[in-house]
């Protein structure tokens, strides 16, 4: 009689597998058997929620749209209207309903101040604080899948059906939540580009759907093992889990999904992220491959291709455009110079280069030192030899028929400054360390670029806050406003460099490219430059070389800073921050303050992975 029942449920299952997402027809001790047309209605039901799902998350991205193509039409008019304006009274003037929004929603973190500040318990890093605006979204996105995993199952009818519908409700919801997931993993994700939002806020996006999945997944385990044990007894499940390829599939499957989200966690993933990023694209693929033995023939499975094909385009994109960043024309070779203060300058020769753009990063592979592993970082500077050698012609300098042939031949340079850490960065440091010249060529690979979104040109003041070697996301942008300032095609007047550093030797690390931006036309009548050294061997080191560039020990005071410039801005003003998580607090906080009477945005950049 056991193994009658045993075979019944077996073949029960099977023929509820080919339903489409009943995995087995729930049964229980009073007699009680779902129909088909039960079953049938639930699978619509399933099927539409899944939808539902898709279509709340399109109309968000929709509405961000919208907001977007506002927010550059009015950046845009406003450029234009003042490329000719010194006086930009007019955008000064804040808008009140949207400074509200900027001061309590987009801008203001969680609770109080503290956003990119890390949290620590002892040596346990447990992430960052988001903003109101990130809180509410997950919030949203949270409480919308809990009430489609359990609206229309039938909680006043039969244990059985309800456990029955539940495991096929969040099972259905769990695999449609990935299409999601991996869209935000991707550092091709279109959506960057096309809503200006960063890869650092769609991967914090990311790690919450990844903990929905995982959470739907066990709600469905469960329920299926409720059911089952309602039925018969624990001898019964483990026959199936033998016996049954679903249901060890599924086991696994699961067991996977809790295994990434236990290495997955903040401590594990900042102490040791080479480690963790390997075992992350493991445990993914090794749950994928049983996720699709445990949904063969059920339309989830669709849904999973449909992940499986995005996933796949995305590493196709990424594999391409590092074949052709790196390879051809003698390949891109990456020159390494040891600078003072730790820092290693990376120039970068590249075999095919882009138009570089203020803010855009890339990742980068030396082979010889961290084998595949890619590591990204922002680019600080872009050189073209031929470009100098025009500029030399400007202003005077004979140039020969040779010079001309040679420069056609010089690779675009890229640069960037890397601070020694641990993992590459402090292998990298060593290996430059190990050449007597304190300079040495290796084989590179680049995959870029990615991120320059950001604008600074339509405002009429613009603070740059940089701290330590953060500075090399923010130099890019201040040699893009004094050129465009001296030909006349943005809006910014005022531009004021603030600038934290521990020691002065840091100043080597940008000195050739500050040297150039200092030689700008109209350099002076734009820019001024504020240094900040916190830890100054003796008061000697400290001296302002004129009125536009001047020295200061200790920390700023942010907020000061800021309202010594709002009191006198030209139009509207623009603050841009990249440094540490309290510099970055502090400049956010000091920005939140003066909207309402000061019409300031804030911009912020910050690699919180």
């Amino acid at each position: 009689m056991h193994n009658l029942f045993l075979s019944t449920l077996t073949v029960a299952a099977l023929a509820g597998n080919a339903l489409g997402t009943d995995v087995s027809p729930m049964m229980r001790k009073g007699g009680h058997q779902e129909t088909p047309a039960q079953r049938a209605a639930a699978a619509v039901d399933n099927t539409l929620f899944a939808r539902y799902t898709l279509t709340v998350l399109g109309g968000i991205v929709f509405l961000l749209i919208i907001f977007r193509v506002v927010i550059h039409t009015v950046r845009y008019i406003r450029t234009l209207t003042c490329l000719n304006n010194d006086t930009q009274r007019y955008f000064r003037t804040p808008n009140l309903a949207y400074g509200a929004v900027k001061q309590h929603l987009l801008y203001a973190p969680l609770f109080r101040r503290r956003h990119l500040r890390e949290l620590h318990f002892g040596w346990f890093h447990l992430g960052y604080v988001p903003t109101r605006f990130q809180s509410l979204f997950l919030a949203a996105v949270i409480i919308m899948n809990i009430t489609l995993s359990v609206t229309g199952i039938e909680w006043n009818g039969t244990r059985a059906a309800a456990l029955s519908h539940l495991r096929n409700r969040t099972g259905t919801l769990s695999v449609i939540n990935m299409i999601p997931l991996v869209v935000l993993a991707g550092r091709n994700n279109p959506l960057i580009s096309l809503l200006s939002i960063s890869f650092d806020n769609f991967n914090l996006v990311h790690r919450w759907f990844g903990r929905i999945v995982v959470l739907q997944a066990l709600a469905h385990s469960l329920a299926e093992v409720l059911n089952v044990i309602d039925q018969g007894k624990w001898s019964t499940m483990r026959y199936l889990f033998h016996n049954n390829e679903m249901y060890w599939t599924g086991l696994v499957a699961t067991a996977a999904f809790v295994a990434i989200i236990l290495v997955s966690s903040s401590a594990l993933r900042h102490a040791f992220y080479e480690t963790f990023l390997h075992l992350h694209i493991a445990i993914v693929i090794l749950s994928l491959i049983f996720l699709w033995k445990h949904l063969e023939n059920t339309l989830p499975q669709k849904y999973l291709l449909v992940m499986v094909l995005l996933w796949a385009a995305e590493r196709f994109i990424r594999l391409a455009t590092l074949v052709y960043r790196s390879f051809g024309r003698g390949g891109t070779k990456a020159e390494l110079e040891l600078l003072p203060g730790d820092a290693c300058r990376v120039t970068l020769k590249m075999a095919r280069p882009w138009v570089f753009r203020p803010g855009q990063y890339a990742f980068i592979t030396v082979p010889s030192v961290g084998l595949w592993t890619s590591h990204p970082f922002s680019i600080a500077w872009s050189n073209n030899s031929a470009d100098e050698k025009n500029q030399d012609s400007e202003k005077g300098y004979q140039i020969t028929p040779e010079d001309i042939l040679s420069s056609s031949q010089e690779k675009t340079s890229m640069s960037l400054i890397i601070r020694r850490r641990t993992g590459f960065t402090d292998k990298l440091f060593e290996k430059a360390e190990r050449s007597s010249s304190g300079i040495t060529t290796v084989a590179a690979l680049v995959e870029g670029p990615y991120g320059g979104h950001a604008s600074l040109q339509s405002y009429g003041t613009v603070m740059i806050f940089a701290g330590g070697v953060g500075i090399t996301h923010q130099v890019p942008f201040v040699r893009d406003l004094v050129a465009g300032y001296a030909s006349g095609t943005l809006a910014a007047r005022k531009v004021i460099l603030v600038w934290v550093i521990q020691s002065p030797e840091h100043l080597e690390w940008i000195r050739p490219w500050m040297t150039t931006i200092l030689a700008m036309d109209k350099r002076r009548d734009i820019l001024k430059i504020q240094l900040f050294v916190t830890r100054p061997r003796s008061t000697k080191e400290i001296h302002s070389p004129s009125a536009t560039v001047q020295m200061f020990p200790g920390k700023p005071n942010v907020d000061t800073l800021i309202e010594m410039e709002a009191e006198n801005q030209i139009g509207a003003m623009g603050v841009s921050v990249c440094g540490t998580g309290g510099l970055s607090d502090d400049v956010r906080a000091a920005v939140r303050r003066r909207q309402g009477t000061r019409n300031i945005d804030f911009l912020e950049q910050g690699f919180t992975w």
